[in-house]
């Protein structure tokens, strides 16, 4: 059987590709290998699924750090504020949470992937769950069509990859566009996980006594070997028995990847400021202040509530202040000591979880190689590439829903039109 376009991949940016190429009245296919359509929208933003952000087009490619300046040109064809009215107009109401998110009304992730299923039934696209592709069919200069892993082929005027990436694999990414790629003439640049947890030999967590301290609004930053921050993020963090999670860290991660691979995989220090707003000088004149306020008291009473309390007798031991010192006991010496720890703790961590649990995937197919206007190949005519699979990534909060969304509609659209000419 032929088609105008095949769509390979059932994730946000196959079923937005699929549905583009639909409303320019071709003969579409959509190839998922998994038994569902929309897992990875299923289970994003906690089950509620974050389907875009609202914050200007600058703010969104500043929180793409891979590749982000790749999407402003797209942007100008398709961008969040067309995903809003796209959603709205199938019926999905949407609302604004902070730093932009955009949610549906009702909370639930299924319903957005229904009303993108119930759109593909109304534009007559043709699906098959459970069919996972084997290779692309194609000549020297152009895709003619994909073989199944059941040996089947069906030929195609154009196809679109939207398998995804390494990421959450238990969604049904798991590489498989890589290879496809590669034999297509495209570079598949070094893969990575990013919005990923990370691990440290340190002896306090080792021996987990900070297993599940959360600090909340903590300023987490990563530092080059001369000290110097790479990056530095004002969100909560937590620790965990083999390492540091949380958002701030998350979003730290990739940073982390990028740095010890610059530095043959030694240690990468992070520093933490449990109380962003102050410097080790307005924090050394606040603990002061507030031992001499009541010198009798107890220092770890005396000091309640500046930072969390296992943190802060986590910290009065590094700065070796006897907890049951009392104010009229305290040497400036001490309280500046405590001051610099609380506002700059540092510790090494040395990688990150695997890339079948991070969030996103670093790396993937070069944007230098990709039309960015098309989302179509320049290494193979009627190839179309979107969403994880392309080397662009970003931080959660709807930035790689945004890029998938976005992608995949212009993917599906121009790979529809090509399909006409």
């Amino acid at each position: 059987m032929n088609y105008d376009v095949i769509v390979i991949g059932g994730g946000p940016s196959g079923l937005m590709a699929a549905i583009a190429a639909g409303m320019n009245n071709k003969k579409v296919l959509l190839l998922e290998k998994g038994k569902k359509l929309g897992q990875k929208l299923a289970i994003s933003g906690g089950g509620r699924c974050n389907v875009t952000n609202r914050l200007p087009v600058d703010e969104i490619v500043k929180h793409i750090p891979g590749n982000g300046r790749f999407l402003y040109s797209p942007f100008t064809v398709y961008n969040n504020e067309d995903i809003i009215a796209f959603f709205e107009g199938l019926g999905v109401g949407l609302k604004e949470e902070d730093h932009g998110r955009m949610f549906p009304v009702s909370n639930r992730a299924q319903d957005v992937v229904d009303a993108l299923i119930h759109e593909l039934e109304r534009l007559g696209v043709d699906v098959r769950k459970e069919t996972p592709v084997a290779k692309l069919l194609m000549t020297e200069e152009k895709i003619v069509g994909v073989r199944l892993q059941s040996g089947d082929e069906i030929q195609a005027k154009a196809v679109v990859v939207a398998v995804g990436g390494k990421a959450v694999p238990q969604t049904g990414s798991t590489g498989d566009g890589y290879p496809w790629a590669e034999r297509a003439g495209h570079t598949v640049t070094d893969l990575y996980p990013t919005e990923v947890p990370l691990l440290s030999n340190e002896t306090f967590i080792r021996s987990k006594e900070l297993q599940g301290l959360a600090l909340r609004d903590a300023e987490v930053s990563v530092l080059k070997k001369n000290g110097k921050a790479i990056i530095t993020h004002k969100m909560d963090m937590l620790f965990t028995h083999f390492g540091l999670s949380g958002p701030a860290v998350l979003r730290c991660s990739q940073f982390v990847v990028k740095e010890m691979k610059k530095n043959d995989g030694k240690a990468v220090t992070m520093r933490i400021n449990a109380l962003p707003d102050y410097n080790a000088e307005s924090a050394f004149q606040l603990l002061m202040k507030k031992a001499k306020d009541d010198p009798k008291k107890a220092l770890k009473n005396a000091w309640k509530g500046i930072v969390p309390e296992r943190w802060l007798l986590f910290l009065m031991q590094q700065a070796t202040i006897d907890e049951a010192s009392t104010g009229a006991d305290l040497s400036n010496e001490l309280a500046r000591q405590l001051a610099k720890e609380i506002t700059s703790f540092e510790m090494k961590v040395n990688g990150t979880q695997p890339l079948a649990k991070a969030f996103v995937t670093g790396g993937g197919v070069s944007v230098k190689e990709v039309e960015p206007k098309t989302m179509a190949s320049k290494k193979k005519l009627g190839l179309y590439f979107c969403g994880e699979i392309l080397d662009i990534h970003g931080y959660t909060g709807g930035y790689n829903i945004t890029s998938a969304l976005v992608t995949g509609h212009i993917a599906g659209d121009n790979a529809a039109n090509f399909s006409g000419e």
